[in-house]
């Protein structure tokens, strides 16, 4: 009907964006301690300029044979030589830098996940106030499902929350000389124990040495990228059978929408797939 057809075209729309979000991830890595810079005059909210150190290409291209001697560079499209939205090439490599590591990070987090609930695992207390237990099914996706849209606007409103405070709290942004993936601290006296210091929650990179630091950015980047290609193919498994060989017959078939988490609530209701 025409509200499947809606519905499917939006899971297509939104699956591609997703497989962008992945290739715009895998462009170019970067890492603060290794590059050479170019210094770049902007304006950073302010009427005063400074000068500023941003990535280029030739650090991409330095960095990129450190994570990977055998492909040396992938750019496919090109993004690291474009310019988005009128800024400067430095100013782009920025964004895709944060891009990566951010989806990076995600990934690696959705990868382990999945792996859980397709074992079994899962919280034994209860999900909801009303006593509402954690789903059992060891089919992620319909785990997901099961999860109440009040607990799922929750995990967004959460989500959108720490990009704002990326956004605004950091020393610098990313696309203005900033250090990519970093994420600025809370206030320890408004969370206790800094509980939500996302970067280093335990403290331990603090007392590593910038070399340290450096190879372990280089190994966070290298499981960010697999961990991309690896959720990408449990999710096309599991919602086309047979597209991923290697992984046919391993994973559990899904006849849902992955790509619109409120299909059966709030996006029926919207005017577009009515």
């Amino acid at each position: 009907n025409r509200q499947h057809i809606h519905l499917h075209q939006y899971s297509c729309f939104a699956m591609k964006l997703a497989i962008l979000a992945t290739l715009i991830g895998s462009t170019a890595a970067f890492t603060a301690s290794s590059f050479n810079g170019v210094g770049v005059q902007t304006s950073i909210r302010s009427s005063s300029s400074s000068t500023l150190k941003m990535e280029t290409i030739e650090d991409l291209e330095v960095l990129a044979l450190k994570l990977n001697p055998i492909v040396p560079a992938f750019d496919p499209l090109g993004l690291s030589r474009s310019n988005f939205w009128g800024s400067t090439q430095e100013e782009t490599i920025g964004f895709i830098r944060e891009a990566e590591i951010k989806h990076g990070r995600i990934a690696m987090f959705a990868f382990v996940g999945y792996l859980a609930t397709a074992n079994g695992w899962h919280f034994d207390w209860a999900m909801s106030l009303d006593g509402t237990p954690f789903p059992t099914t060891t089919n992620p996706p319909e785990a997901w499902d099961a999860i109440p849209d009040g607990g799922k606007l929750q995990i967004f409103g959460f989500v959108g929350f720490l990009e704002f405070w990326r956004e605004v709290n950091s020393e610098k942004h990313y696309m203005r000389g900033g250090k990519p993936g970093e994420f600025p601290d809370f206030d320890s006296t408004k969370i206790p124990g800094g509980a939500l210091n996302l970067y280093d929650p335990l403290g331990t990179a603090r007392k590593q040495t910038t070399e340290e630091k450096a190879n372990g950015l280089i190994k966070e980047l290298n499981n960010g990228r697999a961990a991309m290609l690896g959720i990408i193919a449990f999710v096309s498994e599991a919602k086309i059978p047979g597209s991923v060989p290697l992984l046919k017959g391993l994973i559990q078939p899904y006849d849902g929408e992955i790509m619109a988490p409120l299909t059966k609530s709030i996006l029926p209701h919207l005017p577009q797939f009515s």
